[in-house]
């Protein structure tokens, strides 16, 4: 899911005296930035106008431009939501710091690779930073990026994301409608077969419409989580990754851990394949049924539990002996990665259906992976255990 680094618009116009809309959205992570519900529609809305009979549609991209210095903030000077007290300009600082504060971690765990970082803006409003560590002593790749951007979404798909896509708000029409969109994300894939791939995201997502504008009031949302997919059960590793996550959950409601638990375990699910990407974690989407500051703590707390969730494992794990075998399973894993995140994960696929930067919707996935066929793990085996975990989801506290 969900993984925020670049950002594109695209137009789909017909000469007068057609209709013109502008849509605006991230592209590799609208999901990451938005809720899933709209990315869906968002992408099923641009298939259908330019398939549409009789419709003249022409589709342009508008890319991100390069930039030699991180401003201070990827705010618009003149949003009024740009002053430091604001939750858009509080949500911006936090992912920036935990950005610094996991590369930080990570480099120094890796002890020789460093994180190479890409800045970004474009004409629409906002930008991002992408970061990315390769062929490091540790990691083998690790991105960890923020993106925060300004866009406009037609109608229909603001009233999919809030479960009304046939209002017609008594006959008003609703004309296109602004957004601002923010998040951070990662994908971290260690060499260590022992070591587990880490992926998390948190974002925030804000209509801009005026009060008054028919079928679209102003609504935000959060969203996100943070799961584990290791390739051998340490069963030590995965009981304290849990407890962190549970323990951030615990702080605000002792309803979110099993409620997000289940959630996460039910979005990893790899169809095709009837089993999960990995050992789950937590995920959430389309939240503002809370109090909004208790929201954007709530967030944070997960955000900076990465951290101490994440790094222990590493320590321990990152110099662990290993076989060719290992290895060969560790691939066989990351394989299910790869096609979790291609067939399934709607932020990836919306961002190759509508021409983003490729680089940006791919670094989620591994340098290397393997698909065998028909590989059957020996039963009992300890690649038997991670299987049947991925297969029957555990209560891991």
């Amino acid at each position: 899911m969900a993984y925020s680094i670049s950002n594109s618009s695209f137009l789909l116009s017909r000469p007068s005296p057609c209709h013109k809309t502008s849509l605006t959205a991230t592209s590799h992570s609208f999901l990451s930035l938005h809720s899933a519900s709209t990315a869906r529609q968002f992408s099923s809305l641009s298939a259908a106008r330019i398939r549409r009979g009789g419709v003249c549609a022409a589709v342009a991209i508008e890319k991100e431009v390069p930039e030699n210095e991180r401003p201070e903030t990827f705010l618009r000077s003149a949003d009024p939501a740009a002053v430091s007290t604001s939750v858009r300009a509080r949500f911006e600082k936090m992912i920036r710091d935990v950005q610094d504060e996991i590369c930080a971690a990570l480099e120094a765990a890796d002890g020789t690779g460093k994180f190479k970082e890409d800045v970004w803006s474009r004409p629409g409003g906002g930008g991002g930073i992408s970061r990315v560590l390769q062929d490091g002593t540790v990691f083998e790749k690790a991105g960890v990026n923020v993106s925060v951007v300004y866009g406009t979404m037609p109608p229909e798909a603001y009233r999919a994301a809030k479960g009304n896509a046939g209002a017609d708000n008594g006959g008003a029409k609703a004309g296109p409608v602004p957004f601002f969109a923010a998040g951070i994300s990662s994908v971290l894939h260690p060499k260590n077969p022992f070591a587990p791939t880490l992926h998390f995201n948190y974002r925030y997502f804000e209509t801009d419409a005026p009060k008054d504008t028919p079928g679209a009031p102003r609504q935000w949302w959060f969203g996100g989580g943070t799961d584990l997919t290791p390739s051998y059960i340490i069963e030590e590793d995965v009981k304290h990754f849990h407890s962190i996550q549970k323990k951030a959950c615990d702080k605000f409601d002792p309803s979110f851990y099993p409620r997000f638990k289940k959630w996460c375990d039910d979005y990893f699910y790899i169809k095709h394949r009837g089993e999960r990407r990995g050992l789950g974690g937590i995920f959430f989407d389309d939240m503002n049924d809370y109090d909004q500051e208790m929201l954007l703590g709530f967030a944070t707390e997960c955000a900076k539990s990465v951290v101490p969730a994440y790094i222990p494992i590493i320590e321990k794990r990152k110099d662990t002996p290993f076989t060719e075998e290992h290895k060969a399973w560790q691939q066989l894993r990351r394989g299910r990665y790869v096609e979790f995140n291609l067939v399934y994960d709607r932020g990836t696929t919306f961002g190759l259906k509508t021409g983003g930067r490729i680089e940006s919707i791919l670094v989620s996935l591994p340098l290397t992976a393997r698909w065998q066929y028909d590989h059957q793990p020996e039963v009992g085996s300890e690649e038997w255990k991670l299987l049947d975990a991925c297969i029957n989801p555990k209560e891991w506290l």
